[in-house]
């Protein structure tokens, strides 16, 4: 089966050609347009969709070394993410259903996150934890199989992607804040300043990275005593931290033959070294998908699509019954 996807759901667009589990193709056009502003701005985001979405396609399919009448069925996010960016794509999805009869996979975007290490790690073995952790979402899910999963813990607040940005630009290190902080933190004392730790003493997974931005700011306003190399590696080892800790106390929870990791956050280089050291300590799988699947991308969306029509005998859905779809897991 041959699957077009595309996913839109924020501002990156992308489109990926996927048959039978294997990428014959993925393609991503970002939105540097943001960079000025510090922070994605929705009407932006949408335009730039509709500028990307059909050149990207063409390619998509010329890499892969196919068109259109190779296409069995087409993949879309539906959500979660922003609502003109999922309008675009969605559309742009029916469109190529309707002129190439051709059904349509409506697909969930954490859903394919969850599932987006399976893309190159297709051997990892159940029970697994699944952290997504990204700018717009970070959970803790316990997954059963290649269909079945169950949320363990999410954030109450912030995202901690959003918290890595947040400080950056408080740091006024630019747009997005993640990767600056990775780099200056390898330079900076990861104990050089106590940043809270969310919900330390909690009887649930959940998580929360609100009171970190504030501490941080409180900080910077009473003066900065130390270099902004170690501000970035006491904040990025308080992240870490929080991270690490659930998601081991999931592995314990349900039994965990492994763990998986995902979401534009799972580029972090302190969160691969020390998720990798301490599975290893515990003797369990670890499966984290190269950073060009750790960002959002369509190979992950036409990949669950497979697999759902493979496990779950799921019918395509008519393209016309397919709707922007909000909501996160829950």
């Amino acid at each position: 089966m041959t699957i077009l996807a595309i996913e839109s759901s924020c501002d990156d667009t992308a489109v990926a050609i996927v048959r039978n589990g294997t990428v014959l193709s993925s393609v991503v056009s970002s939105q540097p347009i943001h960079n000025s502003y510090g922070g994605i701005v929705p009407e932006l985001a949408s335009r730039e969709h509709v500028k990307a979405i059909s050149p990207l396609t063409t390619v998509a399919l010329a890499d892969a070394g196919c068109t259109m009448q190779n296409v069995d069925a087409i993949a879309v996010t539906t959500g979660p993410g922003l609502a003109g960016s999922l309008v675009v794509g969605l559309n742009f999805a029916k469109g190529l259903a309707l002129a190439h009869s051709v059904p349509l996979i409506p697909v969930h975007h954490i859903e394919a996150h969850i599932y987006s290490a399976f893309l190159e790690h297709q051997d990892v073995p159940f029970p697994s934890v699944g952290l997504v952790v990204s700018g717009g979402h970070t959970a803790i899910i316990a997954v059963e199989d290649m269909a079945t999963y169950r949320m363990l813990g999410s954030t109450r607040d912030d995202a901690a992607g959003e918290a890595f940005d947040k400080v950056a630009k408080m740091l006024g290190l630019g747009y997005p804040g993640g990767p600056h902080i990775d780099r200056l933190a390898a330079n900076g004392n990861p104990h050089a300043i106590e940043f809270p730790r969310g919900m330390r003493v909690s009887n649930t997974l959940d998580m929360s990275f609100s009171g970190l931005k504030t501490a941080v700011r409180t900080y910077l306003q009473s003066g900065l005593k130390h270099s902004i190399e170690d501000v970035c590696a006491s904040v990025q080892t308080a992240i870490v931290d929080v991270l690490i800790d659930r998601t081991m106390r999931a592995v314990e929870e349900i039994g965990a033959l492994s763990v998986t990791i995902s979401g534009g956050v799972s580029a972090n280089s302190e969160l691969r070294r020390r998720l990798t050291e301490e599975c290893q300590r515990r003797s369990i799988r670890i499966a984290i998908p190269s950073l060009q699947y750790s960002i959002d991308n369509a190979a992950m969306i036409g990949f669950l699509a497979g697999v759902r029509c493979a496990v779950e005998q799921e019918k395509p859905s008519d393209w016309r019954t397919v709707t922007v779809n909000p909501n996160p897991i829950r």
